[in-house]
């Protein structure tokens, strides 16, 4: 049997430290670009799990990667659609990073088109969106479903990076990508129960999009299959900064324990309770989700899980790669792995 490659055995190889190796597969903060890279590329020929598939790639050998490689032709535009300006702190942002690294060495461009309230109003897309120039289309921070479905009526290969709440059953006809929202969450819920914190509230709009609905479904899960009644109380949807203060001021009581939806609602709860003289993990627990670069400097530092983003960058150019080259492929919806990773704001 095959053994399988290990993050020791790309760092044996490259001379390097595992930790060195960990980082740039995790993009974590604190280290150079010209080492992140040659790292991957080492993981890749090693076929390390998370890059395993790189190699068949819609039919794509790893020598078609190679950066010395001459300029490959052109095939176009894949386009970016947003309705958000995608910031570093983004979970996408190290995510687009990679994606258009390697899609320029298959021959493509990327570029975003900001798609406004009044875009979507009117049903019409950005100006700067030219169809003809277009070969697949890439959507962020999109969940407008009649708007969606528009962009899927354009009859170009689309891929939704995350989409709009699934809520009625109604799904896109198009491919989608999504981190993994239920394992961690629902290993997290546990965790804190092993604990003795029974009191676990969530917090956040969990009806903005379909990743949020699977992470308060998944909370909600955890507790019911372990028997555990949910204080609707601790239940606040919303992620709204002044709404989150003002319910957390108006709560009688405090849970053990406080989910949020991401990182930065986390954040606002953690000012909210600070405000009102409550101390986090002493008095309440708070974890967070994405692992934002502020999540590790913050104090005390969330508790929050992990987004792989080197892997859904490659995921995202296979199913569009795919897509593109067989646009008959039954739709496709596919889940990337997470990390729980616990930090000071739950005691660790």
């Amino acid at each position: 049997m095959r053994k399988k490659v290990t993050i020791q055995d790309i760092a044996d190889e490259l001379g390097v430290s595992r930790n060195t190796v960990s980082k740039a597969i995790n993009n974590s903060d604190g280290l150079a670009s010209a080492t992140r890279e040659k790292i991957i590329q080492k993981a890749v020929e090693m076929n390390y799990k998370q890059f395993s598939y790189v190699k068949t790639l819609a039919g794509i050998t790893h020598s078609d990667l190679n950066l010395n490689d001459t300029a490959p032709e052109y095939y176009g535009e894949i386009a970016l659609l947003t309705t958000q300006f995608l910031s570093q702190s983004h979970f996408s942002s190290l995510m687009l990073d990679t994606f258009q690294k390697e899609v320029s060495q298959l021959g493509y461009t990327l570029n975003t088109h900001r798609v406004s309230p009044d875009n979507i109003a009117s049903m019409t897309l950005p100006i700067t969106f030219k169809k003809d120039r277009v070969s697949a289309i890439m959507c962020i921070e999109m969940f407008d479903l009649e708007y969606d479905k528009m962009i899927c009526e354009l009859g170009l290969p689309t891929l939704f990076i995350d989409g709009p709440i699934k809520k009625e059953g109604y799904s896109l006809p198009c491919d989608q990508l999504y981190m993994d929202n239920y394992v961690e969450v629902t290993r997290f819920v546990n965790d804190m129960l092993k604990r003795g914190k029974k009191k676990i509230g969530f917090i956040g709009n969990y009806e903005h999009c379909q990743s949020f609905f699977e992470r308060y479904t998944s909370y909600r899960l955890a507790l019911l299959m372990a028997n555990v009644e949910i204080e609707e109380k601790f239940v606040i949807k919303t992620n709204d900064k002044q709404e989150i203060e003002s319910r957390i001021a108006s709560l009688g009581e405090l849970p053990d324990v406080f989910l949020c939806e991401n990182d930065f609602v986390a954040m606002d709860v953690m000012s909210a309770l600070s405000k009102n003289g409550i101390r986090v993990p002493d008095d309440v627990m708070m974890c967070g989700y994405d692992d934002s670069p502020e999540s590790r400097i913050m104090f005390p530092a969330l508790t929050t899980i992990h987004i792989h983003t080197q892997v859904m960058a490659f995921s995202a150019m296979q199913m569009l790669m795919s897509r593109i080259k067989e646009p008959t492929l039954d739709y496709r919806v596919l889940y990337t792995q997470c990390d729980l990773i616990y930090r000071a704001s739950t005691g660790d």
